[in-house]
């Protein structure tokens, strides 16, 4: 995973020093909040609602006991007790004191950890498959090259500055759960004829006030090209991208504006300006990282495990749980454990410190020290053995982290919203929280089969909304909260933007809202087997609109 080199370690300690001496300006006055702004944001540090927030790093989602032991401890002495899991893949505070700031990003720097890059107009930090080296059907494990694109991008004498925030997310198996479609840059591992991997390069996809969906620029770009080929588009990026508007100076709408075909040639054209950076990605360097990523040493295990049955058959809560929360591992007698952070009536993505330490425990014991942030806000421990399942649940359960909701309608993303965040236009939290307690019930979740709900507090989609097989926003309407309702959106390898249903909702209307839609999905799918995304793909709106609007 990724690992601190002799630069990281001076860089973040510098930094360190850095913005304790800009807090102390801040403190005392002599920074107006204006010119600390662009510095604290550097440092990963937003003033909302009612405190500071700080917002970590955990690149392409992967770290340590250790580290989650440390991230407890911050929760713990500088927060409330708790943190908040991102669809970024990383961790916010939402309670910080500013003279407590430096000595948090101290704590951070002792257990290789910084809050660098999650903010401010730069490549931010690279997320990926929180599967990434472990599930069954991946082509390869792409952290990797995840780490080689935050070396390179790390305080980029070109790229500190960009017209607006940049974000890349990279998959290196054919079913895409890093939402690759959606990003400024997305990359999709592929194998060719000759049995040599390649990128499949796309660009312009986003969400926020205008949602796009990228296009592909290169279908097979070879592994060695990869880091001249993006600096070829950051380029072309930051030479046409728009600067005095900053709702048009993301690349999608760069690329919106000027067509696929036009921005491909420009950057062909400018990737052709530079021959010796063609080879950037030398095979040496990305071997070197690519220890950092070593299989761990997984023992020799039959296929199936028969405590594992077992603990099936005397246990009906488990059974259901192993059904909705594993996931297949690439090697034999192993298990990916999805740990769902949306209990019935929770605040999703929330964690508290006692929480933390529990997961970081089991990791440490079963899971080779190592855990992952899904993009659905919850947490993986990617390599555990079958026979350890039911020891891993049974501790999951003392601590309220064993919902067996994980890709059902419990297992809801939301945002923050109003409660926090200072863009915020409508609540996240309290829609979320209603909706989970609706459909408490996991066999009416699991009737409903495979659903992703996302919510967000207001257009800048921080709750991916716009990909949600049932997305919901958030709006202001003269001082009211109002919920509009899309259907339709998808993040996956044949992605999707909802589309909006029709006027939306009172925040107490929402729960009974998506019962309706679900009621309708469940009246005409085509057996159980066809789940909500297929069915509203076959069926279009029209049916749930009439079932939602008849009576108005």
């Amino acid at each position: 995973m990724y690992r601190y080199d002799e630069f990281d370690a001076q860089f973040v300690a510098e930094r360190t020093a850095q913005f304790r001496d800009q807090a102390n300006r801040r403190l005392s006055g002599a920074l107006t909040e204006d010119e600390f702004r662009p510095l604290r944001l550097m440092n990963g540090l937003y003033l909302q609602l009612h405190a500071y927030m700080l917002r970590v790093a955990i690149p392409y989602g992967t770290f340590s006991g250790k580290q989650m032991h440390q991230l407890a401890m911050i929760a713990d002495k500088y927060d409330r007790g708790y943190g908040h899991f991102t669809t970024r893949q990383n961790i916010q505070y939402n309670w910080i004191k500013l003279e407590d700031t430096a000595d948090i990003l101290q704590a951070l720097a002792d257990v290789e950890m910084h809050a660098i890059q999650t903010s401010g107009n730069c490549i931010r930090n690279v997320t990926t498959d929180h599967w990434a080296g472990a599930a069954a059907d991946e082509i390869a494990d792409p952290r990797p090259v995840g780490e080689l694109i935050r070396q390179w991008s790390s305080l980029h004498p070109e790229f500190s500055y960009l017209p607006r925030k940049f974000k890349i997310a990279i998959t290196g198996a054919p079913t895409d759960r890093a939402a690759v479609r959606v990003h400024d840059i997305g990359l999709r591992l592929h194998k060719n004829l000759a049995g040599q991997n390649g990128w499949e390069v796309m660009v312009g996809g986003g969400q926020g006030r205008t949602p796009l969906i990228a296009v592909t620029v290169r279908d097979f770009l070879p592994e060695n090209e990869l880091i001249g080929y993006l600096e070829a588009i950051m380029r072309v990026y930051n030479l046409y991208g728009r600067r005095d508007n900053k709702y048009k100076a993301r690349i999608k709408i760069l690329v919106h504006e000027i067509g696929a075909e036009k921005f491909r040639a420009e950057v062909e054209a400018e990737y052709a300006k530079h021959p010796a950076q063609q080879t950037q990605v030398e095979e040496a360097e990305l071997a070197r990282i690519a220890k950092y990523f070593a299989a761990p040493d997984f023992e020799t295990l039959p296929r199936m495990s028969n405590r594992l049955d077992m603990a099936r058959l005397a246990n009906p809560d488990f059974k259901r749980w192993t059904k909705n929360n594993l996931a297949a591992h690439f090697k034999d007698g192993y298990a990916i454990v999805n740990i769902s952070l949306k209990p019935v009536g929770g605040i999703p993505g929330d964690a508290t410190s006692e929480q933390m330490r529990v997961m970081a425990d089991l990791a440490k014991t079963y899971s080779f020290d190592e855990l992952r942030v899904s993009h659905a806000q919850n947490i993986v421990l990617p390599h555990v053995k079958l026979d350890d399942v039911f020891a891993v649940w049974q501790k999951l359960s003392e601590h309220d982290l064993a919902a067996a909701n994980y890709g059902l309608a419990g297992d809801i993303i939301a945002c923050p919203g109003l409660d926090y965040c200072s863009l915020a236009t409508a609540r996240a939290i309290p829609i979320a929280q209603a909706i989970s307690r609706k459909f408490a019930d996991v066999d009416v979740q699991e009737n409903y089969g495979a659903l992703k709900i996302n919510i967000s507090g207001c257009i800048n989609a921080c709750g991916h909304h716009h990909v949600g097989h049932i997305g919901i926003l958030g709006l202001d309407k003269k001082g009211e909260e109002y919920y509009q309702i899309t259907l339709g959106g998808s993040s996956s390898e044949n992605a999707s933007i909802g589309n909006i249903l029709g006027p939306g909702f009172a925040a107490h209307e929402v729960p009974e809202a998506i019962e309706n839609i679900l009621s309708t999905y469940v009246k005409l799918r085509q057996g159980k087997a066809e789940d909500f995304l297929s069915a509203y793909r076959r069926l279009g709106a029209k049916p749930f609109k009439e079932a939602l609007y008849a009576a108005a």
